[in-house]
């Protein structure tokens, strides 16, 4: 009877079709081991906790709140760039409090793109990245990111191939679901690209703490040129452990900010004030309950991978991100990444994300989250070990 052709343009959503096939046997009594969803299970720090709990007694805390985020919260991201990365960020024109980075970053692409745009993104990806342009009515090029491709020939190749010129890239390193990192020298070809190119650059930053083995990750605003051309977002979501308090800013180009500042001042009245009071605790430090995270997640993917090296499924350790991106088993490899998830949700109970899921390059390709204890993630190795 209806017809609704922006939605009409979304796919169906695999991972709705995973979590499906763990519940139902969840219902027949199995004991599935969930490390398909990076759903963070490290509790939120103690001092924040405990700020949000006095702040919320107040009850001039209970009004309104500001779309863009209160003046406090702003400074302490300013300070955040300034004392982490030596990054000036004007509080006032360039930073803007977001629900975390998926409801920034869809507002941002609906604001900055038009019908017609076109817009880059990474395949494979986090899903918000190429459907924030589907949803805004863009033109989605993916650019094929992994080990054995070059991604500046074939964001080179891609740009002389697209008309009209792309007016977006978005990037995200530490990148889930490949776990690739970047360094400075990345930063700065892509800022000189996007630069000559006249293409506004959007960094996903959501896994700037959880690096390991001496890895540290830089920002792209470190980069000179860099706000001219961008921005860049972070979510307390996992280095604070705070998934469920929905915290996430965006700092850079004070154009692109205002765009996003203008679109929300139309759809929300920002986030409930005693979260933004304990979200200032946290980016203010102390930082050891970062550190600690960090370890409990490289302990995690240690014992994951140590693991299932020794039952025959070699996989590359990842020096960033809370996730594994491993290469189906040899003997799997023709049924797909779908088939293969939902063989070990059925034989092996564990449930883990198909690489399909974030695009067509990430056929062939399985990601463990790992958001379960050291104990369920060695059962989770008995258990595909059984079937390898």
């Amino acid at each position: 009877m209806f017809k609704f052709p922006r939605i009409d343009r979304l796919p169906p959503y695999v991972f709705a079709t995973v979590d499906k096939w763990k519940m139902d046997q969840r219902r027949d009594g199995a004991d599935v081991i969930d490390l398909g969803m990076g759903n963070p299970d490290i509790s939120t720090p103690k001092h924040i906790v405990d700020k949000m709990v006095e702040s919320v007694q107040k009850g001039k805390n209970h009004r309104y709140s500001a779309s863009r985020g209160i003046n406090m919260l702003r400074q302490a991201i300013s300070e955040w760039y300034k004392n982490r990365f030596g990054v000036e960020i004007d509080p006032e024109e360039e930073a803007i409090v977001t629900i975390g980075v998926k409801e920034g970053m869809s507002h941002l692409v609906l604001a900055t793109i038009s019908p017609g745009d076109v817009v880059f993104a990474p395949n494979p990806t986090y899903p918000i990245h190429p459907y924030s342009a589907i949803i805004a009515g863009g033109d989605l090029r993916g650019i094929p990111i992994g080990k054995d491709r070059d991604f500046f020939e074939d964001l080179l190749s891609a740009t002389k191939q697209t008309w009209p010129k792309p007016k977006m890239l978005i990037i995200s390193y530490p990148h889930n679901p490949t776990t690739n990192v970047a360094d400075g020298e990345f930063f700065k070809k892509i800022v000189e690209f996007c630069t000559d190119n006249e293409i506004m650059v959007i960094h996903d930053f959501a896994y700037a703490d959880l690096v390991f083995d001496g890895y540290k990750a830089p920002s792209f605003l470190q980069t000179d040129g860099a706000k001219r051309i961008g921005v860049e977002f972070f979510s307390l979501s996992k280095s604070y452990s705070m998934p469920g308090w929905r915290v996430g800013f965006c700092a850079g180009n004070r154009e692109i900010i205002a765009a996003l500042r203008r679109i929300k001042s139309y759809l929300d009245y920002g986030i409930f004030q005693p979260i933004q009071i304990a979200s200032i605790i946290a980016l203010k430090g102390p930082y050891d309950c970062v550190d600690e995270t960090v370890k409990i997640y490289e302990e995690r993917r240690d014992a994951l991978i140590n693991g299932l090296g020794r039952v025959g499924w070699e996989i590359d350790k990842p020096k960033g991100t809370m996730f594994v991106w491993a290469k189906i088993p040899e003997k799997y490899s023709k049924i797909g990444s779908l088939e293969f998830s939902k063989l070990l949700i059925k034989e092996a109970r564990v449930a883990v994300s198909p690489g399909i899921g974030f695009g067509q390059y990430g056929e062939g390709y399985v990601r463990f989250a790992l958001v379960e204890n050291k104990h369920r993630i060695n059962q989770a190795v008995r258990g595909i070990k059984a079937i390898l």
